[in-house]
């Protein structure tokens, strides 16, 4: 028996059966082709809009123009196909499982029969499919805001730089993000928000490498721990700050 290849069903999969008979019967009698349709389906459904989330994002024209680029795509497909209407073809025919709707984008209908014929249909189908998940990512995973940053300058005898940047999610959740050139620590690098007048501080734990990623308590008010501070910190069992700093910056807001 011969199988269907691996562009016909991920095309089966991204469009759906529609009156491909000699397709469907395969896939009846064949259980290794049937599994890896179902596979592809459910990957295709994973990026697809559940009902009620509203409508997506459309990606920046320049996520097209990077996969065009990557791809190298003939310049008749330079148009990012999610940003601009795509002509309706000659002879359009209706299709019965249509890819899922995108905002300020037409989806151009195939029968199942020629959905594999030219490079430009896989080409087409194949970069619909990375917008929508794309586009599902961005909508549902916005990327972070940053509220303040600072560059580190070393202290004493130590030579580390780096940066630090505080970062807001969508759900309010805070975190400072610290980078630093070398770990320099004779003991163990542990982060430290202080106040302007050195009265007050507030360890975030311990970074173990040269980045690290740490949550601000909530209620914190940064304006008044400014100082993003990493110390050297002996391994004596005292949690009270060392007075031997590696690096530190102050936060601008």
């Amino acid at each position: 028996m011969q199988h269907l290849d691996s562009e016909e069903l991920s095309l089966l999969a991204l469009f759906g059966l529609g009156e491909d008979s000699m397709s469907s019967d395969h896939l009846l009698a064949c259980p290794d082709c049937a599994a890896e349709y179902a596979a592809l389906r459910r990957a295709v459904d994973a990026v697809r809009p559940a009902q009620g989330t509203g409508d997506l994002e459309a990606p920046h024209p320049q996520v097209w123009a990077g996969i065009h680029s990557r791809l190298e795509l003939p310049d008749s497909l330079r148009d990012d196909p999610l940003g601009v209407e795509a002509s309706t073809p000659a002879d359009p025919v209706a299709q019965s499982d249509p890819l899922p709707k995108v905002p300020s984008a037409r989806v151009i209908p195939l029968t199942a029969s020629s959905r594999w014929r030219t490079p430009a249909a896989w080409v087409g189908a194949a970069a619909a499919s990375i917008l929508i998940a794309v586009g599902a990512v961005w909508a549902f995973n916005p990327a972070p805001q940053q509220l303040a940053n600072t560059e580190l300058s070393p202290l004493g005898q130590f030579s580390a730089t780096g940066s630090a940047e505080v970062v807001e999610t969508r759900d309010g959740i805070r975190h400072l993000q610290v980078k630093l050139s070398e770990d320099q620590a004779q003991g163990y690098q542990e982060v430290w928000l202080i106040a302007p007048d050195l009265s007050r501080l507030v360890s975030l734990g311990v970074m173990d490498s040269e980045t690290g990623t740490f949550d601000v308590p909530a209620g914190l008010e940064l304006s008044e721990f400014p100082i993003v501070d990493v110390s050297d910190e002996p391994l004596d069992g005292n949690p009270t700050h060392s007075s031997n700093s590696i690096a530190r910056g102050t936060l601008a807001f």
